[in-house]
């Protein structure tokens, strides 16, 4: 395809090949038509520079329209447990290794998160996440008040229920799934390549186990990272070649935010457009698949924020984030009603 046998590898990454409207609307079809893009035209992709970013925005949202239709999907989540996370990522307000102010309590009663949720209904989130920090939830009691949490939370109707947890046991995952968890969160949050240099405290290969052992048990799965941790654009093409391996459900873009006191704390936020148009290659990498642009879309699109729908993502997450506050969800709700798009679900 493009000559792609006869040109060098220097070539192809530096997006030649792909300059044109032409060569974007086959790979468009290709996609449409059920078909795969390869690593070295993804990487192409994303090399992209100048207007033709602008021609990749508009195929990639006319593939996002095909898959996806005019549909927004929200999502919204309850800081249940905060702060005195063992793990040391680089990034992490809520990590015991880093003064950031944060703050810090146990896990919160049951009718803290059901209230939590009915906020997000009233918001028309189609999804509710239970978020706690530390690497897993296995004390007996926590586990407890997430599963009358979520009974209560499924009784009252109207929100898909997931859970952040970490890296739980098969035995605490089946107890949540019989309360009526019905999809697991858990970020990989960068390329295998360039995780030690976030992490330290686990391995990879534990965050894939968990995704797997997720899709094993019968749940719905949500699995991205955070883009602008330092990563180069061949590894953000590397995550989204794994999550596309893994076959997960639900795919969150986050893009750094850097807080005061974490190791990240003075790395510069990823270019608005840059940002646009990673968005638009996991769109093609993962064309059948949600994504949600989610944690520090203000910080990064500033007055471009519409935009994300239009380089391919179909949602995002409305309300505040774990330790930072969101935009007014009305805006949100305004945003996406000027764009002519609908939120799912309502």
């Amino acid at each position: 395809m493009f000559g792609l046998a006869d040109s060098n590898d220097n070539e192809i990454n530096s997006g030649k090949e792909f300059n044109t409207v032409t060569n974007l609307s086959v790979l468009e079809k290709t996609v449409i038509n059920g078909g795969a893009i390869s690593e070295k035209e993804a990487l192409a992709l994303i090399h992209l520079e100048g207007d033709a970013i602008y021609e990749l925005l508009s195929s990639a949202n006319r593939v996002r329209t095909f898959f996806k239709g005019n549909k927004v999907n929200l999502c919204s989540i309850v800081n249940a447990k905060s702060g005195l996370c063992s793990e040391d990522c680089s990034f992490c307000a809520q990590s015991a290794h880093f003064d950031t102010k944060a703050p810090v309590y146990s896990m919160i009663e049951p009718e803290e998160i059901v209230a939590a949720a009915m906020k997000a209904k009233d918001v028309k989130s189609r999804e509710f996440s239970i978020v706690t920090s530390g690497s897993a939830v296995e004390d007996k009691d926590e586990v407890d008040k997430l599963c009358q949490a979520l009974e209560q939370i499924r009784d009252a109707g109207g929100l898909e229920r997931c859970a952040s947890l970490g890296i739980m046991s098969k035995e605490s995952l089946l107890k949540l799934k019989e309360a009526g968890l019905q999809s697991f969160h858990h970020n990989l949050e960068t390329a295998r390549s360039f995780f030690p240099n976030i992490c330290t405290t686990h391995d990879y290969e534990d965050d894939v186990n968990t995704v797997k052992m997720a899709k094993e048990l019968g749940f719905e799965t949500c699995c991205g990272g955070i883009l602008g941790l330092g990563e180069s654009l061949e590894q953000r093409v590397e995550l989204a070649l794994t999550l596309r391996e893994l076959d997960v459900d639900s795919v969150p873009i986050n893009f750094l935010n850097p807080i005061k006191g974490t190791a990240l704390e003075g790395r510069e936020t990823v270019p608005p457009l840059e940002a646009l148009k990673t968005i638009a290659v996991f769109r093609f990498l993962l064309p059948h698949k949600d994504i949600i642009v989610s944690g520090g879309r203000e910080v990064t699109f500033r007055d471009l924020q519409p935009l994300i729908f239009m380089a391919g993502a179909n949602g995002t997450l409305i309300g505040n984030y774990l330790t930072t506050k969101g935009v007014d969800p009305q805006k949100v709700l305004k945003m996406i009603e000027d764009l002519g798009l609908e939120v799912a679900g309502y």
